[in-house]
């Protein structure tokens, strides 16, 4: 009966010492793993250390280009204020605004210009259409020193197409392309003597119909000698009003169109003359003198030329320069020199 209830507190202590046998040998495991667990840990922090100084890095990078682009952006506005102080961008214009515009651009030139005139030198008709097809591809002045000779030798129409061609080129060769030249005034002489009785049309149709005169030449001596309104188109004009926006047209034709619809006709042949002289003294083809124009407010091209008004008072031409005119004979109210004759020809030694 006493070895009955011994047996079961051997088992109990046989238990109790196997629990804690079990327990020894989880804690020792445990105690291996956790020195796996701590390297492994270390391990993990190795790459998350790298990975936060390469994002540190890289903030700091976009933190430099940033300061950089917040550097270079003053720099640019700077540029563009200036661009669009030396050009100003103007508003899409209506037509009525355009031809108000224009009407004033004439206004001004005529204060700026009131003794605008032809300046080619000529007393008839004759030597007005004489002169003015002499005028093509060279200067005004060149035809000026060169017709006084010329008209001392022949000066009508029967006289000049009686000439010998030999001769009359050697009267013209100055102006240049001389014998084009030399065939468009014996056909005009000829046909003046033959079909006008020696006599200037005054009509626009009757003028074109001879030899060398197209509507430019036309209404030079329509405007000039009859009194009859016409634009003249020459290369001044035609690039003047392509500037001051009257027109987009390169045919002379088109833009003579375009501004006889801006302008009334009673303005016609002094608006040519105020033109031209513009573009002859300031508004020049390669640099036009911007800062000493009188009408800059109103152009739209300002600031294609020298705006600094010291440098572009440099680049005036003829009377607005303080040089002499185109005319050997300028009018009377003309603020300029006269131009100096051709110097006679060197004797041959």
């Amino acid at each position: 009966m006493n070895e009955t209830p011994e047996k079961p507190a051997a088992a109990t202590k046989a238990a109790a010492q196997k629990s804690v046998t079990k327990k020894a040998v989880a804690k020792k495991a445990m105690a291996k793993k956790a020195p796996a667990k701590k390297t492994a840990t270390a391990a993990e922090k190795a790459p998350a250390k790298k990975a936060a100084a390469a994002k540190k890095k890289t903030t700091a990078t976009k933190a430099t280009a940033t300061k950089t682009t917040a550097k270079k952006v003053p720099a640019k506005k700077a540029t563009a204020t200036a661009t669009a102080k030396k050009a100003p961008a103007r508003k899409p214009e209506s037509r009525v605004a355009m031809v108000r515009r224009a009407r004033r651009i004439n206004r001004e030139l005529a204060e700026l210009y009131p003794y605008a005139h032809p300046e080619l030198d000529f007393t008839n008709p004759f030597e007005l259409l004489v002169a003015t097809v002499l005028s093509a591809q060279t200067t005004d002045l060149r035809v000026n020193q060169t017709t006084p000779r010329l008209f001392a030798v022949c000066p009508t129409p029967e006289d000049m197409a009686a000439m010998d061609p030999e001769r009359l080129e050697e009267l013209i060769r100055p102006t240049g392309f001389f014998r084009a030249k030399t065939k468009s005034l014996l056909g005009l002489s000829a046909a003046l003597r033959d079909r006008f009785d020696g006599e200037v049309p005054g009509r626009l149709e009757d003028l074109v119909t001879l030899p060398g005169v197209g509507r430019k030449t036309a209404n030079v001596v329509l405007g000039n000698a009859f009194g009859v309104p016409g634009i003249t188109v020459d290369t001044h004009f035609g690039r003047l009003a392509r500037r001051f926006g009257w027109t987009t047209a390169e045919d002379a034709e088109k833009v003579e169109a375009d501004v006889a619809e801006i302008f009334p006709k009673s303005e016609w042949t002094m608006l040519s003359h105020r033109v031209v002289f513009h573009g002859r003294r300031v508004c020049h083809s390669r640099k036009p003198a911007c800062g000493a124009c009188a009408i800059a407010p109103l152009c739209p091209a300002y600031g294609e030329g020298e705006t600094d008004p010291e440098k572009a008072k440099k680049l005036l031409k003829y009377e607005l320069g303080g040089q002499p005119g185109q005319r050997l004979k300028p009018p009377a109210d003309y603020p300029g020199q006269p131009a100096p004759p051709m110097a006679p020809p060197a004797a041959a030694s």
